[in-house]
């Protein structure tokens, strides 16, 4: 692919031309061949097939006949996981936190580990498509600055946080009480970055008492700071919840008596939530993070996210890393796709099944709601795009529609056709 700069001149305008794919609303998706991409100071203002007058003479970025698509955002992540990845794949999900995660995590109290670490999981990310991310970091206060440190300098934008944990977490990987406030307060003084932002993270209830989640209940309403945690992913994690806190009818109930569950929430899996605690997420505006990878890995089942969307639930789409052993974005598209499918067999053939145009939403315009965005390439949104090559894949035999291409690159592609990113309109890789 020849990528034609006809100037290089710095301005605050930027235009991208290509075969502009994007999906405005769930199922709706809007393509436009060999357009044009402008944005002002990161700020898209348009989509056109022919420039105005007003952008004549303004610098363009001809990326000829490749696909420009909105770049994936990954909601769900452990960052601290990521030298993990593959690992432990045969075991249930308490097991594998017990044999695996805690004491990978634990390792992060080496600062030079973390920075060598998670300078190579940002670069990776961006790597595959990644601008946007909501991530835990460990309970270490310092490595989770310098995870948000490196996300900075990379180029992603979203939120990072310090995981909180005082009880059932081993010896190697457990604050004191005291210990977590301490350092969840003097975390937020130091994390001041302008992409990065903190979130509040208890890791998940069984592994938070009742006064470090009254704690941080009270921390988020008093910053006004966003919150992320599991809900409902495994059936004997729900069983130990119910026993910690009997005075809950459902799992829910124990986030939300601490003020952790509202539009500002972010709740990962949700594979086993029922009617009503679907009901619920609904009426408090919860995103659900859903880990299509994860939840078949680690033996917790198949999410009703079709439910959930019919249902008018957020939801969004995570890699949960490690327990999900993939990395990009587009992978867990397309696994969702076939979680959905494997959904519909399970419910005899009463589920719908998510299509492409859909689960593609749920991984990049969904996300981006979170972050504040309108939708897709929507006008006055930052700009946040990827450009794909497919010019490698095999040759068909006759000529393919626009649609049918970015079809097949969602199953297809791999970090090498991904020929540019562009976060928050800054081009990083």
């Amino acid at each position: 692919m020849g990528v034609v700069l006809t100037q290089r001149a710095e301005m605050a305008i930027q235009i991208l031309k290509g075969n502009i794919v994007h999906t405005p609303a769930a199922g709706k998706l809007n393509i436009l061949e060999n357009g044009h991409i402008v944005s002002d100071d990161g700020k898209i203002v348009g989509l056109f097939d022919v420039l105005p007058d007003a952008y004549k003479g303004a610098p363009v970025v001809d990326y000829g006949d490749a696909l420009i698509l909105p770049s994936f955002a990954d909601m769900h992540m452990h960052a601290p996981q990521y030298p993990m990845l593959g690992m432990g794949m045969d075991l249930p999900l308490l097991d594998w936190l017990n044999t695996y995660t805690f004491n990978t995590e634990a390792a992060f109290k080496d600062k030079d580990f973390a920075r060598e670490t998670y300078r190579a999981l940002a670069h990776e990310m961006i790597a595959n498509g990644t601008t946007r991310v909501c991530a835990f970091s460990s309970l270490h206060r310092e490595a989770t600055l310098i995870l948000m440190d490196e996300f900075e300098k990379a180029g992603l934008t979203g939120f990072v946080g310090k995981v909180n944990m005082d009880r059932n977490s081993g010896d190697v990987l457990t604050e004191t009480t005291e210990e977590s406030m301490r350092e969840t307060l003097a975390w937020l003084d130091e994390a001041h970055f302008e992409h990065i932002k903190p979130v509040l993270t208890p890791r998940f209830t069984p592994t938070c008492t009742n006064e470090l989640m009254a704690f941080l209940g009270k921390l988020a309403a008093e910053r006004d700071l966003p919150v992320q945690s599991h809900l409902s992913e495994n059936t004997s994690e729900i069983a130990w919840v119910r026993e910690l806190h009997p005075d809950c009818a459902q799992y829910w109930e124990s986030y939300a008596k601490y003020g952790l569950f509202n539009d500002k929430t972010v709740m990962a899996h949700c594979v086993h939530s029922d009617e009503r605690e679907r009901q619920a997420m609904k009426d408090n505006g919860v995103w659900v993070a859903h880990c299509p990878d994860s939840n078949v890995n680690l033996i917790s089942g198949t999410a009703p996210v079709r439910k959930m969307m019919n249902e008018g639930v957020r939801v969004v789409l995570g890699s949960d890393i490690a327990g999900g052993a993939q990395l990009a974005m587009y992978q867990v598209v397309t696994a969702a796709i076939r979680a959905s499918k494997v959904k519909r067999i399970e419910t005899n053939w009463t589920d719908e099944f998510l299509t492409v145009a859909e689960a593609f939403y749920l991984g990049t315009t969904a996300a981006g709601k979170f972050f504040g965005a309108t939708g897709g390439f929507a006008k006055g949104d930052k700009l946040h795009a990827i450009v794909v090559d497919d010019a490698r894949f095999p040759t068909p035999v006759r000529k393919l529609t626009v649609k049918e291409r970015f079809e097949r690159a969602l199953y297809m592609m791999t970090k090498a056709d991904i020929a540019a990113v562009y976060s928050d309109g800054r081009l990083i890789k």
